[in-house]
């Protein structure tokens, strides 16, 4: 059976607010979210135990207005809502698909979601259901990828799955560059030293701490999340130093 080949067997899965939208449809793609959902669901059926820290990049960045004008502390509020309607439409699909879920937020919205609380975040993982987690921190000046990092730790998660549009850490930017190398494994300190940007310094520094490992992967290729959870080597894997 597949449950048996199972080498991770709780996650914390980091979904930027990029993946539930295209070109043709912003800020939701009907088709992204579908695609998303089944992916998601194919891991459910395995029996992992799964959070999602969901971003909100495809509604609103808060520090890029900061950087216009904007007060900070109010912009990154803005983006933290702008995650929790991510974690509503994504609710949404995957609960239509049969998924039982919990959204829980940083900020307090409760006529739509529960208050992040950990002793009932961990208490939803171990009754089977889905969580998903909103409003990052619940602090301004804090990412989604920090706020991943954290709640990974708190519900004691065995890895981070940096779900991304490309197929792991590179050298350079793979976009610009046509000599960027990707990295099959990388050390927390060589993602510091080097300053790559896939994941910003204090959620790599949190890991590092406490030797959590972190996998980054090209989430639209169908079925590249279960391959992982499988034990397939799949992206870039952040880790200790060897």
């Amino acid at each position: 059976m597949e449950e048996s080949q199972i080498k991770w067997d709780k996650i914390l899965l980091k979904i930027g607010g990029e993946s539930l939208s295209d070109k043709e449809n912003f800020p939701f793609s009907p088709a992204c979210l579908n695609f998303v959902a089944e992916e998601i669901k194919e891991i459910v059926n395995l029996g992992v135990k799964i959070g999602i820290m969901v971003g909100g990049g495809n509604i609103l960045r808060g520090k890029m207005l900061s950087q216009k004008g904007m007060e900070r502390t109010t912009t990154d509020y803005m983006g933290m809502l702008g995650t929790v309607i991510n974690a509503l439409a994504l609710q949404s699909v995957l609960e239509k698909k049969g998924i039982i879920t919990r959204l829980q937020t940083a900020i307090e919205i409760k006529q739509v979601a529960e208050p992040y609380i950990r002793r009932r975040a961990l208490r939803h993982l171990e009754k089977g259901r889905l969580l998903i987690l909103a409003g990052g921190t619940g602090n301004p000046y804090f990412t989604t990828d920090t706020a991943a990092a954290l709640r990974a730790l708190e519900i004691e998660a065995k890895v981070i799955l940096k779900a991304t549009k490309v197929k792991g850490v590179y050298s350079s930017d793979p976009a610009k560059d046509i000599k960027a190398k990707k990295f099959d494994e990388i050390s927390y300190e060589e993602m510091l030293n080097r300053k790559l940007k896939i994941m910003d310094a204090t959620a790599i520094s949190l890991c590092m701490e406490n030797h959590l490992p972190i996998i980054v992967f090209n989430f639209r290729e169908k079925g590249n999340i279960k391959k992982i959870i499988l034990g397939e080597k799949i992206g870039t894997r952040i880790g200790e130093q060897k």
